[in-house]
This record gives C-alpha cells, structure tokens and sequence, in this order.
C-alpha cells in the first residue's frame, strides 16, 4: 500500500491529502470544488496541467475524515500532535 501524505491544521479544521510521489514539485493547474451540497462540506480536488489528480483539500475535516488519519497527519497548527 503506498504511503499519501497528509497535512492537517486543527484551528481550522483542514486537511490535504497529497497524492503525489513525496519528492515530486507538482503545481496544481486547476481545482474543482465539489459541490457543497453533495458531499455536506467543502472537498476541493486539485489537477495538475495532464488533468491527473494530485491532491484533496478537506474543509469541516474533523466531520469528514477518520479521526486515525487525523491523528497520523503531519501538523500545520502549533498544538502538535
């Protein structure tokens, strides 16, 4: 299984997975909100310039992702782990 890095910031309660190899200096060319509606929450896909998925920010994180990936995701925010 191939290890996605994953940053989170408590305060305001986001996360984004990265879905690039770890050393890779990808630039997004284009984001895609999902609709609000659908997915009750902020979830914003990010592409790069071939159109590849690249990375998923999470707003309302905490309500949307397991609370193990929270807690294994790299700190944004000053309170640590």
């Amino acid at each position: 299984m191939a290890d996605v890095r994953v940053t989170y910031d408590k305060t305001a309660d986001a996360a984004y997975l990265y879905l690039t190899e770890p050393q890779a200096s990808v630039r997004s060319a284009r984001m895609y909100p999902c609709d609000p509606v659908d997915v009750d929450g902020m979830i914003n896909l990010d592409f790069d310039e071939q159109g590849r998925l690249i990375g998923i920010e999470v707003l309302a994180a905490s309500s949307k992702l397991p609370e193990y990936l929270l807690r294994s995701a790299e700190r944004l925010d000053t309170e640590g782990p």
